[in-house]
């Protein structure tokens, strides 16, 4: 069992940036990948960035060169850092774990989620 909390979500002006972070509890964290999706209002959820259990990272398109998500499984937290954010990057931001050490986009690969945190970027 994994239990995840994230902190770190706020108002942002366009073009600034904020760091998210979740820490997750269970003896397996570090063995799992981990993901950070978001969720705009009367839109799905979506894959934005991952990293696996060696730290191999993947990212949406639409935030590659952006974001940068990171861990320290010595503090059981994964980051996600975000530069140069858009308003179009307003959305709540949830953190996931899955039982393997790879990576995966879909949202069905996950068992653990967070309770979500809200970044909202004003233009």
């Amino acid at each position: 069992q994994v239990q995840l909390v994230e902190s770190g979500g706020g108002l942002v002006q366009a073009g600034g940036s904020l760091r998210l972070s979740c820490v997750g509890s269970g003896r397996t964290f570090r063995s799992n990948a981990m993901g950070w999706f978001r969720q705009a209002p009367g839109k799905e959820r979506e894959f934005v960035a991952g990293i696996s259990w060696s730290v191999s990272t993947y990212y949406a398109d639409s935030v590659k060169g952006r974001f940068t998500i990171s861990r320290d499984n010595a503090k059981n937290t994964v980051y996600l850092q975000m530069n140069s954010l858009k308003p179009e990057d307003t959305a709540v931001y949830y953190c996931a774990a899955r039982p393997y050490r790879t990576v995966a986009a879909g949202l069905r690969e996950y068992d653990y989620w967070g309770q979500g945190t809200q970044v909202t970027v004003s233009s």
